[in-house]
This record gives structure tokens, C-alpha cells and sequence, in this order.
């Protein structure tokens, strides 16, 4: 069974906020804020929560980025729904499943885990 997850990007000029990620798999790499979708809500829903629960930021939701469903991304299988999304503020703190959250450069990413750095060059050709 596949499990639905989502993913923001948050882009501000030329930054974008990323998350260590505190657990397996992937811990200790950097990636979009972003996670598992609950029953009780939609992906909008869950990204929008996801974000604050993981860097302490309201976001607007901009625009779809995509899905990416590839089977191999995730060694949960998991399916995700990427969002571009705007800040609300811009002091960005890691919580919940996230170490440390803080803005980097776009043209300065860390090593990214699933496929997040594909997910932000895919918003940021639709900006």
C-alpha cells in the first residue's frame, strides 16, 4: 500500500527553506518541509500544517508543482503532492520531525534527499 505525503516548496527571491530531517530515512539530510497526509484532511490541508508543524511558517499555497509517484523515491513508497507556497513570515525554526530548518540559496543547495532537488527545479521553472 502507498502512502500520500506532500512536499512545499518556499521560495523567497532567490532562497528557498529547507529541513534536516531529525529521523530515518534520509536522517541528517536536507529536504523540502513537508510529510505524511491524514485521513481527516486534504494534501492542502497537510501542507499547509506540515510546514508550520516542521519550520514554525505560515504559508499561502501559490500553485501544484506535481506529483511524483516513482516507486524507487521514497523507501516507504510513499506518493507526494508538491506545492509552491509562499511565506507569511520569514523566521523559519526546525520542529516536529524537522532538526533544523533554515533558508538557503538556490544556486547553494545541500545533498537533498528522495528527490527534492527535482521537485524544487520543477517549481522553480514554473515561477
Amino acid at each position: 500500500m502507498r502512502s500520500a505525503t506532500v512536499d512545499a516548496v518556499i521560495i523567497d527571491g532567490s532562497r528557498v527553506v529547507l529541513v534536516k530531517r531529525r529521523f530515518e530515512p534520509y536522517k541528517g539530510f536536507w529536504t523540502t518541509p513537508g510529510g505524511f497526509v491524514e485521513d481527516t484532511e486534504s494534501v492542502e490541508q497537510a501542507v499547509v500544517r506540515e510546514v508550520l508543524e516542521e519550520t514554525g511558517l505560515k504559508v499561502e499555497i501559490v500553485k501544484l508543482v506535481g506529483v511524483y509517484s516513482d516507486p524507487n523515491r521514497d523507501p516507504r513508497k510513499s506518493v507526494t503532492t508538491a506545492f509552491l507556497a509562499r511565506a507569511l513570515s520569514k523566521d523559519a525554526k526546525g520542529g516536529d520531525d524537522a532538526q533544523e530548518a533554515k533558508w538557503f540559496e538556490l544556486d547553494a543547495l545541500p545533498k537533498m534527499a528522495f528527490d527534492h532537488e527535482k521537485i524544487i527545479n520543477d517549481a522553480r521553472r514554473i515561477l
